[in-house]
């Protein structure tokens, strides 16, 4: 049997951090894919890509292969010592590694390749990776929670080990006072475990959704409100929309475009809810009639105004 060196397999050297194999991976599938590449040994060299994949990434199997593999070279005859596996968890069952999908190196260390406890066959037995995705939804689901269904895509394996595009369908429930950045943890939807092991868990990123009406900083929504060139100048009490319903703000006399008003807890909900900032607008009618124009001439000639006057010319 010959011994494999996975790290070779992926091209990584024996210190790579867990991001290192994972991106030298997703390099090695899109190249070696059945269903793109042109090379004539690239199914092959996927099963062999998938393969090592299986071992480095999880921790407890990498360390395993590592203790085993100190002092061994690639390649001629191999095997593995008595009490390798020592310390390591392993559960018993009726079945093996698929032979097709693995080598006879991997079978023989993880697989049903050594019958043990019994003459039942044992399979190394570990827990599956955690996975992430973003969603985007509604503002109003992160202010007053909601139930909804998304479809993700992610690559799994076949059962010859080929990477496959895969679409599945989660009912997701969404926390009222969710915050734009934070997670949802969804247990048991990660990667599949190994050889009977847990699934991991997926994390999903809340991000929102353009709000027609809302702009979001954290728990804070701000929003643009439009008033008339005599509510800003003499001031008013007006109607505003929130997201708790509409409420009156009153306007200070003598605001101007800019301005931003405060209305405290209004904002997303949370143990310290945010607040809701109005900013004002002033929106001057348009000059489209007689009397408009006239209304607009009178002014001119009796306010004593100029709008440039700071900039000195």
């Amino acid at each position: 049997m010959e011994f494999k060196d996975y790290y070779e397999i992926l091209g990584v050297e024996r210190g790579a951090t867990d991001d290192d194999i994972r991106r030298a991976y997703r390099k090695l599938a899109r190249k070696y894919h059945p269903d793109v590449s042109k090379e004539a040994d690239a199914e092959q060299r996927m099963r062999d890509v998938n393969e090592a994949y299986q071992v480095l990434r999880d921790p407890e199997k990498r360390a395993a292969y590592d203790n085993l593999a100190a002092g061994v070279s690639a390649g001629g005859g191999f095997q593995p010592p008595p009490g390798w596996d020592h310390g390591f968890e392993f559960r018993s069952t009726g079945g093996g590694v698929d032979d097709e999908a693995f080598s006879e190196f991997f079978s023989s260390l993880f697989g049903g390749g050594r019958g043990r406890r019994g003459g039942a066959s044992a399979q190394f037995r570990a827990r599956g990776e955690d996975t992430h995705a973003i969603i985007d939804i509604d503002l109003e689901d992160a202010l007053h929670g909601a139930t909804r269904e998304i479809t993700l895509r992610g690559m799994s394996a076949d059962a010859r080990g080929r990477p496959q595009l895969q679409e599945r369908t989660l009912s997701v429930s969404i926390p009222a006072g969710v915050a734009e950045g934070q997670q949802i943890r969804l247990a048991g939807q990660g990667s599949p475990g190994f050889g009977g092991g847990p699934n991991g868990d997926l994390y999903l990123e809340v991000r929102f959704k353009p709000h027609p009406l809302y702009r979001v900083d954290g728990r804070d929504l701000a929003l643009t409100l439009p008033v008339a060139p005599w509510e800003a100048a003499l001031g008013a009490t007006v109607r505003v929309p929130t997201p708790q319903g509409p409420v009156d703000l009153d306007v200070p006399a003598n605001s101007q475009t800019g301005r931003k008003l405060r209305l405290r807890g209004r904002g997303i909900p949370g143990k310290a809810p945010g607040n809701l900032y109005v900013e004002l607008q002033v929106v001057l009618p348009p000059a489209n009639t007689d009397k408009a124009r006239q209304a607009y001439k009178k002014m001119a000639q009796e306010l004593a105004f100029d709008p440039r006057r700071s900039l000195g010319v």
